[in-house]
């Protein structure tokens, strides 16, 4: 149950177009008619099969209200089945199978015939041995659907997974999932916030280090018109602030964030010519390396933080196109147990939750302002002087 034990990873996608009915057995009902096992039962062809499980290890089958429903938040498995014949294998079986066929030829060689009924064979061999399972790879990746926000979290973040959620959640629930990348995520903002998004061309980005031209991103989603690139922009925007001014960031809601960038942080050449630095430290921003990759025109694309708020204190990596959440520390409920810790731990996910949005939004409140000509000024001299 990655969510409510240790350390939390998770994509986010925003829930549309679903009614916001209480969670009871009608979702259970939809659930278990799309479990493991009876979702599709037409053969996939790429041999792989999804469906629901009871998300609290590989093997549950109990969908249950009790075993999946707290309060407004459902949390459920998605189990991902591959089967695949091993390359190995087949290799294998095709050379017996050469063998035999070609054990009477005069030149001791096969004839091509022979090859392809050998391989013909061979598949058939590994085919049915693959009915019974034995080739089968199994994986659970757990969701968990918080119906106060509308929001899904995936703790999958491999696109070969994240392109599956959104077709399984529609065809039980209906609706749609839309991932929550540091573009879509600006837009819901501005929108709230009153500010007008930058529509354009979503590859470009704010040229901070001199001598260098304003370009496309070459890791931008060519099919994407959201300017994702606000998250590595995001980056600069904090490094800058706690480099400068100050660790603690006031919010919108009137609250107070201190954040600490710490552990790692990765830079990439947004034209894809200079290569990449992962630096590892306690304070990696103020290591030389970082300023000197930043001062060459590399974008930040992942980094650690560390968010305290309201007295509690999280640590995680967050990656900037994807607003992705890696490997989440939260902290240590010491005297709540069973369901109550559960329900704790879920308000600790959210509240962790809002406090990167929030930070994001003050960011965006610069970056779509009036001032952010003023703030790129700052950066620039900020890097020249480094």
């Amino acid at each position: 149950m990655a969510f409510f034990n240790g350390r939390v990873s998770f994509v986010r996608f925003a829930v549309e177009g679903v009614a916001t009915a209480p969670f009871g057995d009608e979702t259970i009902e939809k659930l278990t008619q799309n479990a493991i096992g009876k979702y599709g039962t037409i053969e996939s062809q790429d041999g792989v099969s999804i469906g629901f499980n009871g998300g609290r290890h590989l093997l549950d089958s109990e969908i249950s209200f009790e075993n999946n429903v707290y309060d407004d938040c459902l949390h459920l498995g998605m189990r991902f089945d591959v089967d695949k014949i091993p390359s190995n294998i087949l290799k294998a079986y095709t050379e017996i199978e050469i063998k035999a066929l070609s054990s009477g030829n005069p030149s001791g060689r096969p004839t091509k015939d022979q090859k392809e009924e050998a391989k013909e064979s061979a598949l058939a061999r590994a085919q049915a041995e693959a009915a019974d399972g034995r080739y089968r790879r199994m994986a659970m990746h757990p969701l968990m659907w918080d119906q106060s926000s509308q929001t899904l979290y995936s703790s999958a973040s491999s696109a070969n997974v994240l392109d599956r959620v959104a077709p399984l959640f529609r065809d039980t629930f209906g609706g749609d999932l839309h991932i929550v990348t540091a573009g879509r995520l600006a837009a819901g903002l501005a929108t709230k916030l009153g500010l007008t998004m930058p529509y354009g061309d979503p590859a470009k980005f704010t040229v901070f280090a001199d001598g260098h031209e304003e370009g496309a991103i070459s890791w931008a989603d060519p099919e994407s018109q959201l300017p994702d690139v606000l998250g590595n922009e995001f980056l600069i925007w904090l490094w800058h602030t706690l480099a400068t001014r100050s660790d603690t960031i006031a919010l919108a809601d009137g609250t107070e964030v201190t954040v600490m960038m710490t552990r790692t942080l990765q830079l990439d050449c947004p034209k894809g010519e200079t290569g990449r630095d992962q630096l590892n430290d306690v304070g990696p921003a103020r290591m030389p390396e970082a300023l000197k990759a930043l001062q060459s025109g590399k974008l930040p694309r992942k980094a650690g933080l560390i968010l305290v708020r309201h007295d509690q204190q999280y640590e995680l990596t967050l990656q900037a196109e994807t607003f992705a959440v890696g490997s989440a520390a939260l902290p240590k409920l010491e005297e709540a147990a069973g369901r109550e810790a559960t329900l704790a731990r879920i308000e600790q996910i959210r509240h962790m939750t809002d406090t990167l949005d929030l930070l994001y939004a003050a960011f965006l409140q610069n970056r779509l302002g009036q001032g952010w000509g003023d703030n790129v000024g700052e950066i620039r001299q900020w890097l020249k002087a480094a």
